[in-house]
């Protein structure tokens, strides 16, 4: 009886296990489905191996960070294993086409590209822009400092070089990003961390752009509650922690 009992045990573990691994494949099964995401992987896969191995990383056991940089028109990587709590840089891509000015997005039609954390919220395999990935604009903290306003929506990192208030790249890069964030994804990371700054807000920088934007101090005062953030980051290579207060002012505590 006990003989039976321990192999049914284990015949439960091991169903467990395959099963499990069907749910963990399934979003990277179902991207699949898409002729761009096919065609990513057929062009991309071997390059992302290639560049994971080097950090000593594998596509299936990696979690990744992005970092956003208005004015150098820069989009970071960072990765890391699921068992560390501080990532690695991975590669920069530039940023084809810009729209708008330094600042945050405010109401719909304004043309900026939004300042501020957020995640990834949405994958577009089959986008106008070829492959996207969409950010939770606008968060609590866009929503608190705008209360009642008409924010717009739908901003994305994408392919086609072409942007109003997003992060486009080029079709050939956006296959790299958008096929790193399936496989993030894939890895069991919902929360995909998208930071935007408006700078690299070094004390040298951000001193400059006060300098520069010094008649409007509600714009600097927004900085102020970004560089914290850029700092933590900076120094941990962690993702943040933070908090949005009613005024919607980022509050970091990391």
């Amino acid at each position: 009886m006990k003989t039976f009992a321990f192999r049914y045990a284990v015949i439960l573990t091991i169903a467990f296990v395959f099963m499990s691994a069907e749910v963990i494949d399934d979003f990277l099964t179902q991207q699949r489905k898409y002729a761009r995401v096919r065609t990513a992987i057929t062009e991309k896969e071997d390059v992302i191996d290639s560049d994971l191995v080097k950090l000593n990383l594998t596509k299936d056991n990696f979690e990744l960070l992005l970092l956003a940089f208005k004015e150098e028109k820069e989009l970071q990587l960072f990765v890391k294993k699921k068992s560390e709590s501080s990532f690695r840089w991975f590669k920069t891509y530039e940023v084809c086409a810009s729209s708008g000015e330094l600042g945050p997005k405010a109401k719909q039609g304004d043309g900026q590209v939004p300042e501020g954390f957020y995640h990834i919220d949405r994958f577009n395999p089959a986008s106008s822009f070829y492959l996207s990935l969409g950010l939770n604009y606008p968060n609590s903290a866009d929503k608190r400092r705008n209360p009642g306003g008409n924010l717009g929506g739908d901003i994305f990192i994408h392919g086609n070089c072409v942007t109003i208030g997003c992060l486009p790249m080029t079709d050939d890069k956006i296959k790299e990003i958008y096929l790193l964030a399936v496989h993030a994804k894939n890895n069991g990371q919902n929360n995909i961390p998208v930071y935007v700054f408006p700078f690299k807000m070094t004390d040298e920088n951000m001193k400059s752009f006060e300098s520069t934007y010094k008649s409007n101090t509600k714009l600097i005062a927004f900085w102020k509650t970004l560089k914290p953030g850029f700092d933590a980051f900076i120094k941990t290579r962690k993702a943040l922690d933070y908090k949005v207060s009613a005024k919607g002012e980022y509050i970091v505590a990391n």
